[in-house]
């Protein structure tokens, strides 16, 4: 990938916009768990940044997903983990299926407020007994007239303390022979009007190890009723929408993984200039030197992976193996970038205020959300021939 200038200028807005907008209160919303996505989505929306990829017709760019990686990026320059996320389920994950497949009428709605940063969104997949297994979810959505009455609960939900809308994987009818895949439908459920939880749906806020600005609850839905023409694209094919959708999402968690990791490495670079063991510094010891070029290494090649899989799906070609190895191997650098560093910070590593322990909190999601590593290897391993019909099908 060749950054152009046009690259260069999303970048810099939105560069602009975190130092001014976000970066001077991070600390106070993670101290708080929250932090005020309308507020922030709203900025994000007027500068043009949430709607880079979707249609103009509804207030996007009409751009490639290129323009997406390039956007998520430079989110690393938020010295957290939560908001990052918190915009790219805004941006990549709770709207490309509404996009893609929603009707005009459910597009205006929804994504035209979306890409303004009028209406906070989330997506609602994960269950209590279905997390990276999307096929087992059980809410559901039974058709009564001209709606759905939805019963059932949803689990992990980011955003979901003051999103607006929720897109969301329900069954909308019994498995035909057992199978699971082709008996689900997203739907677009409203979950706020004016600000206020729709009669039904009721919300517990989620506390987490890390990742503390970003809000997560569990959701439970006591026969909500919502339109049928809510549904997206055509019922029963649910999970297949959601699939391809899991593919932006997963080149995402690596696009905004990237710049932070090598953050990490630059600032215990600085760090080890200044600390002093054995009479010499840090930084002089051959040891930290060749680590450090190993984990330079490390996160140079999950950036090589993901701008090929970014080349290949602006091409239009299926990057689903490309997009899973990107989730997996952002999941596990982050993992080994973080803790490795924060071994060489030592005692400092371990206080709480630092930006690496704080990376080391929130990086560890990365190997459990979004589908866990081991679900990702389930499905490389059914896409290489080398598994059953039934390994990594869902998530």
């Amino acid at each position: 990938m060749q950054w152009t200038h046009e690259y260069m200028e999303v970048q810099r807005s939105l560069r602009r916009y975190i130092e001014d907008q976000i970066n001077p209160h991070v600390d106070e919303w993670e101290e708080a768990g929250i932090f005020p996505a309308h507020q922030v989505f709203k900025g994000l929306g007027e500068l043009g940044l949430l709607g880079l990829t979707k249609p103009v017709e509804f207030g996007g760019a009409g751009l490639d997903y290129s323009y997406a990686v390039a956007m998520a990026e430079t989110l690393h320059h938020i010295p957290c983990g939560g908001i990052p996320m918190a915009i790219g389920v805004q941006t990549d994950m709770c709207t490309p299926a509404l996009a893609r497949f929603g009707s005009d009428e459910l597009r205006r709605e929804f994504l035209a407020p979306a890409i303004a940063g009028d209406m906070v969104g989330c997506i609602g997949v994960s269950e209590p007994g279905a997390g990276s297994d999307v096929s087992s979810v059980r809410t559901f959505a039974k058709k009564d007239g001209g709606d759905y009455v939805i019963d059932g609960e949803k689990m992990w939900i980011t955003n979901s303390l003051q999103a607006d809308w929720m897109c969301m994987l329900a069954n909308t009818s019994e498995p035909e022979g057992g199978n699971k895949h082709r008996n689900k439908s997203l739907i677009m459920v409203r979950l706020r009007e004016n600000g206020k939880l729709v009669p039904g749906i009721t919300v517990n806020k989620i506390r987490k190890i890390g990742m503390h600005s970003s809000d997560t609850g569990h959701l439970f839905f006591d026969n909500v009723r919502v339109p049928r023409r809510n549904l997206i694209g055509e019922e029963g094919k649910g999970f297949i929408y959601q699939m391809q959708q899991f593919q932006e999402e997963r080149m995402f968690a690596a696009a905004s993984n990237s710049g932070g990791l090598r953050r990490l490495i630059d600032l215990t670079i600085e760090y080890a200039q200044q600390r002093k063991m054995f009479d010499s510094r840090l930084s002089e010891m051959q040891w930290f030197q060749f680590k450090m070029g190993e984990l330079a290494t490390e996160v140079e090649s999950l950036r090589a992976l993901l701008y090929r899989a970014c080349e290949l799906y602006v091409s239009g070609q299926d990057v689903l193996e490309l997009a899973t190895m990107c989730k997996l191997k952002s999941g596990r650098t982050s993992r080994l970038v973080s803790d490795t560093c924060l071994q060489f910070w030592g005692g400092m590593g371990f206080t709480w205020e630092n930006r690496i322990s704080r990376a080391y909190r929130d990086g560890r999601l990365g190997s459990i959300g979004g589908g866990a590593d081991e679900v990702m290897l389930g499905i490389l391993s059914k896409l290489m021939g080398i598994a059953g019909q039934k390994a990594g099908l869902s998530r």
